[in-house]
């Protein structure tokens, strides 16, 4: 019965306001696809100053370059928050090969995962063994992997729609495979690249060794999914195959960077704050344009598109591009770290880190009144195909603002072809389809629209309220 009042009370409520609402929408699509700036600031980020890497100098540019940007749109407040941030350095090209026999060896598409320690001088070179997880590693034991490299061959899982759920089924193995292979003697750990197509292409991404001892840590690597079924096929053909890889990696001191925070003020509530943001900092094999530089200017292209459809809205709305995301999640916790000792109302938060792919729709992390609430704006969305308002996971810098009432959301783009680039060399500019990266600004604001229009507030938080 409660849900059904909320659903009558959704659909009236939209009754009354549906025209202006459609009106505002299309208002917001048409300037989004036709005087955007979301694919201008994308082309600089990428083309101009590249890979991002938290700590390097070119995630310095893009911090300057976005606060720059902010600045130009005339918001009510711009600044930078300062926040250390962890700075590992790739160094020089990786290298490896499989050997068959001495002198007969076949080069292989690796790179080092984000974290990893560099190879001893002059490379390591070892038999190897083969494992669908590290959880096969304590059946092994020590006796079978001491002194060996263990190459971890764990496809996504093909047939799940959701291809994020696909990554998440196995990217604890990048994360984790080199320290749990270390406590049994391996030498280095070499990581098939979480990609659901064959290409030749290494993906990186973070791994950590936990508390592992310095002295005790082991080398690791991602290897291209082509190369991966070539080393998988020759050791079901000769186990006495030897791999090399060499890498030179090296994690320096932490240094400090910042979150680029811009900011229109509320009107009626200025002390309810809705957030919009993604992450500025990016691997630095490929230019970050879909992870997360499509996120980043989308955010700062919701504040420019409100402002360009002649919205004023009733609660501040914050545009904030965290930094290190990739490697650190420090730039989400020093941001929710501050808002909770400033005591400032979040009252929703909305991420894009999915790519600039075609928009579906938004994930909701809230209760279910809110989630029939937000439902109940799908009418508005059907006209541009937006469709999925779902419960689900919002994103990675928002999550650590979480807490009672405050409503989470993340922009869901088609996922198809996203881990085809994603922490890839491949992940670049003209990857990003110019029309798909609008529509994701546009919907993005429009969801920002509503949620500041009729907020956050559902019957059922009302009736608790007057009982």
């Amino acid at each position: 019965m409660k849900r059904m009042l909320i659903l009558l009370f959704c659909f009236f409520t939209l009754q009354i306001s549906a025209q202006t609402d459609a009106e505002n929408l299309k208002q917001i699509f048409s300037n989004s696809l036709t005087n955007g700036m979301s694919y201008q600031w994308l082309d600089h980020l990428s083309n101009q100053i590249g890979g991002r890497l938290s700590g390097s100098l070119n995630a310095e540019k893009a911090v300057q370059y976005t606060k720059e940007e902010l600045e130009k749109l005339g918001l009510d407040n711009v600044w930078l928050q300062p926040v250390m941030v962890p700075r590992w350095v790739r160094g020089a090209p990786e290298f490896a090969y499989i050997e068959t026999s001495p002198g007969q060896t076949t080069n292989v598409n690796i790179c080092a995962l984000g974290g990893s320690v560099a190879t001893p001088n002059g490379g390591v070179k070892a038999k190897v063994i083969e494992v669908n997880s590290y959880t096969d590693l304590e059946a092994l034991g020590t006796d079978k992997i001491k002194g060996k490299i263990v190459f971890i061959n764990r496809p996504m899982q093909a047939d799940l729609i959701n291809t994020f759920e696909a990554y998440g089924g196995c990217s604890s193995e990048r994360y984790r495979g080199a320290a749990e292979a270390a406590k049994y003697g391996a030498v280095g750990t070499i990581v098939r690249s979480l990609n659901l197509r064959l290409d030749d292409y290494p993906h990186t991404g973070s791994m950590s060794y936990g508390d592992l001892p310095v002295n005790q840590r082991i080398p690791s690597a991602a290897i291209s999914t082509n190369d991966a079924e070539l080393l998988s096929g020759m050791l079901a053909l000769d186990k006495d195959i030897n791999f090399f890889f060499s890498q030179s990696c090296k994690q320096l001191a932490d240094v400090q960077s910042y979150n680029v925070i811009g900011e229109i003020t509320g009107s009626e509530f200025p002390n309810e704050i809705i957030v919009v943001g993604g992450h500025l900092d990016s691997w630095d094999l490929g230019d970050g344009s879909h992870d997360d530089g499509a996120g980043v200017v989308q955010s700062m292209d919701v504040l420019r598109l409100l402002k360009e459809s002649g919205i004023r809205p009733k609660r501040t709305i914050r545009a904030v591009l965290f930094m290190n995301e990739e490697n650190g999640l420090r730039g989400g916790r020093k941001y929710a770290e501050v808002a909770k000792s400033k005591k400032e109302n979040h009252v929703f938060a909305l991420e894009s880190d999915s790519g600039g792919f075609t928009p579906r729709g938004f994930s909701f992390d809230c209760s279910e009144a809110m989630l029939a609430k937000v439902q109940s704006w799908r009418p508005l969305f059907k006209p541009y195909l937006i469709h999925f308002f779902e419960k689900g996971y919002s994103g990675a810098d928002i999550g650590p603002l979480k807490e009672e009432g405050l409503v989470l959301a993340g922009l869901r783009p088609d996922s198809q072809r996203y881990f085809d680039h994603h922490h890839a060399a491949n992940d670049t500019f003209e990857h990003v389809n110019k029309r798909e990266l609008e529509l994701g600004a546009a919907s993005m604001t429009a969801l920002v629209y509503l949620i500041d229009a009729y907020g956050t507030q559902t019957i059922s938080n009302t009736e608790e309220l007057r009982d």
